[in-house]
């Protein structure tokens, strides 16, 4: 049956792909969804848009690509969503949709009902996994670490239970071997303490041979690469982040964690949907620790927003996460200031895997050293992507980049559902995206 889902992906495309998936994961139980309002009540827009025709695009471009955002709404798994997109480096999108408190699949709580706007902050999740991979290709580049390092090279304790020849290359292509949380680890008093992480994955014991099997580490591996980076810069990912990224292009969120103060401006995430069946449950549990209704409940816990999680809590606005991969679409270079060389964004996206089934996630992924790869027909971000590049979050957060249509893209929810056909309309906002908006 797996091979089966690989062949319909390739061959088809990635709603087929969802068909397919959602009928070996059986989804049970009721499907949780939230209040749906009157679109134009709950749309919020920047006045930073520019005129889709000063980049070659027709207005009803934009109404299609909207269109499709709003269907999405109107499914009900969605609480609150921003969508910011850039085509030739200008706006041409920045809107939200919903509210980022106050609205439950219990009902609505009409004290703390708060709209979403384009200043409104979501957590990128594991889309935060590009920001700790492009500091470790920045590191390498200056020198003070190199790809192919064994990580007991920095981290002498990492070597235990036949772990020494995981090297970096390894941990950021999802070959080194441990991709489950160890048992008992996302206790949020050990979850949010880097250096006990760091322990218990010190301790653990691989389930596979570094470099054999593609497998997504949904979390172990941002904690390990953090601490490389702070062996060798005395910072941790937060400070690097801030330092060589964040101040340098004046971006006010894109940081990793929230203060308290800010805890109000973050969107509020909610599981919705149907259950998964026991076997995806299990699938689920062993890669994050916990069932998805307390990942979810864990991501809304204060100590988790202020703490620093390198692959999974990055908080930023729909814009500034677009921006970042404006960035990355220019090489490095972004508004006068260079980041990165070409020479180490290029890296970054070299091809490592070739829709080689991951057997976390289950289905073909291409990867390069930090970023899920479009593709000409299995692709998370539209139809005929192959140059794309960008990143999953935890359940449809996506953002991306397309140097074939001159285009970047971030689309943030609040909405966690899990594999149902409801999404094909999650799909088709990507899929719309690259229809409306023509390859150079």
């Amino acid at each position: 049956m797996r091979y089966f889902v690989r062949v319909t992906c390739v061959l088809g495309d990635c709603r087929a792909g969802l068909l397919i998936a959602t009928l070996i994961a059986m989804p049970r139980g009721r499907v949780r969804k939230v209040r749906v309002f009157p679109v134009a009540e709950v749309t919020r827009r920047s006045p930073a848009e520019v005129d889709p025709r000063d980049v070659g695009l027709r207005q009803r471009d934009i109404q299609s690509i909207w269109g499709a955002v709003e269907r999405f709404y109107r499914s009900g798994l969605q609480p609150a969503m921003g969508l910011c997109i850039r085509h030739r480096g200008q706006v041409i999108m920045d809107r939200t949709i919903g509210h980022l408190h106050g609205n439950e699949p219990r009902g609505l709580d009409v004290h703390n009902l708060v709209q979403a706007t384009p200043d409104s902050l979501f957590n990128l999740f594991s889309a935060s996994k590009v920001v700790v991979a492009m500091l470790v290709h920045l590191f390498d580049d200056r020198g003070l670490l190199h790809l192919d390092d064994a990580v007991a090279e920095y981290i002498p304790a990492f070597a235990k239970h036949g772990k020494s020849r995981i090297t970096l290359r390894h941990l950021l292509t999802h070959r080194a071997g441990i991709p489950g949380v160890p048992a008992g680890s996302v206790d949020l008093d050990i979850l949010t303490d880097n250096q006990a992480m760091l322990a218990r994955l010190c301790d653990a014991k691989p389930q596979t041979r570094a470099g054999r099997r593609l497998a997504y580490h949904a979390v172990t591996g941002g904690f390990v690469l953090a601490e490389v980076l702070r062996q060798v810069t005395g910072k941790d990912v937060r400070q690097l982040l801030d330092e060589e990224i964040r101040a340098p292009l004046g971006l006010k969120g894109f940081t990793y964690g929230v203060t308290p103060s800010l805890h109000t401006q973050v969107a509020t995430n909610i599981f919705t949907g149907p259950d998964p069946n026991k076997t995806y449950e299990w699938l689920l549990e062993r890669s994050f620790g916990v069932k998805i209704q307390a990942a979810v409940d864990i991501s809304n816990d204060p100590r988790f927003m202020s703490a620093i999680i390198p692959a999974a809590n990055v908080y930023s606005t729909a814009n500034e996460a677009c921006r970042f991969f404006e960035l990355l679409l220019r090489e490095g270079e972004l508004d006068g200031v260079r980041i990165f060389s070409p020479r180490t964004v290029r890296r970054a996206l070299a091809e490592q895997t070739y829709l080689e089934l991951d057997t976390t996630l289950m289905m073909p992924l291409r990867y390069g050293m930090g970023f899920m790869l479009g593709g000409r027909r299995f692709s998370l971000y539209g139809h005929s992507t192959p140059r794309a590049f960008g990143h999953l979050g935890f359940t449809n957060v996506l953002v991306w980049a397309d140097p074939q249509r001159d285009l970047s893209v971030a689309f943030l929810n609040s909405g966690k559902p899990f594999i149902t056909l409801r999404l094909v309309k999650w799909l088709a906002v990507a899929r719309e995206i690259s229809r409306r908006i023509p390859k150079r």
